[in-house]
């Protein structure tokens, strides 16, 4: 039980550090920060991150899509922070 925990509590860290890795390269590519070039294809890293929930954005205004699309994967780490948080109990 206790080596199931721990590999989910690793899990979970590698899932958050992945989306904001991926949330970085959004923001910098979709503002130009740091003098890069406009990129329309900086969210792509978001996409696997935030199945399946990404695919219900589009149900949204269409100007709130980009940011809907990057905060999806906020929605799988919170599963995942419930299911560690019940694997412990």
């Amino acid at each position: 039980m206790a080596q199931g925990v721990l590999i989910c509590g690793w899990v979970l860290r590698a899932f958050a550090v992945l989306y904001l890795l991926a949330l970085v390269i959004f923001l910098v590519g979709t503002f130009g920060l740091f003098g890069q070039t406009r990129d329309p294809l900086s969210g792509v890293f978001l996409v696997p991150l935030g199945w399946p929930w990404n695919r219900f954005v589009d149900l949204a205004p269409q100007s709130t899509w980009p940011w809907l699309a990057a905060l999806a994967p906020l929605v799988n780490i919170g599963l995942l922070a419930l299911l560690c948080r019940w694997a412990r109990n």
